[in-house]
């Protein structure tokens, strides 16, 4: 750390918000990761089983850093404007670059929630913004002793282009 703020590499992009910064998580923030991901109500649908160690949570640092350098995700943390903090995480997973199709994903402390910040990833935000539910793949993936339904939704590119708006009707 630099005067007080993470160094983060140069290549990693950073998205800001009115309220929000999404940035690389870096080792130094294996304590805030901790902190959140060791509640069981916000693991409940992780798909892993609550965080115990700081070793648990340098290695799913160490896990987003291997999706990025395979190229088959990105994971930002989210830090309000007015902090540091990694209060959750954001990003894509299992991106099939030849398919241009990836996942989305979050996690959010439970203290930040019912602020509207994880509404881009609900399912009515995802539904008002164009995304069409394909089905649910049920039990499909089995975690923490039991297995989870998988609802999917997409966008393809040309449903999202008939969503922009056109010249003639702005």
């Amino acid at each position: 750390m630099r005067g007080g703020k993470v160094q983060v590499s140069n290549y990693f992009p950073i998205i800001k918000t009115k309220r929000l910064i999404l940035r690389e998580i870096v080792a130094e923030d294996a304590g805030n990761i901790l902190k959140y991901l060791s509640d069981k109500e916000v693991m409940k649908h992780y798909g892993l089983e609550p965080f115990t160690t700081v070793e648990d949570a340098s290695n799913e640092i160490a896990w987003y850093k291997s999706i990025l350098n395979e190229k088959s995700g990105i994971r930002w943390g989210i830090t309000l404007e007015e902090q540091d903090d990694i209060i959750g995480s954001c990003g894509f997973l299992n991106r099939v670059h030849n398919h241009c199709r990836a996942e989305i994903g979050y996690e959010l402390s439970k203290d930040y929630w019912g602020n509207g910040i994880a509404n881009a990833a609900s399912q009515k935000l995802i539904k008002k913004n164009g995304f069409i539910k394909e089905g649910l793949l049920r039990s499909y993936e089995f975690t923490c002793g039991k297995f989870d339904d998988l609802y999917m939704y997409s966008l393809l590119k040309q449903d999202f282009d008939r969503l922009q708006p056109h010249e003639g009707n702005i």
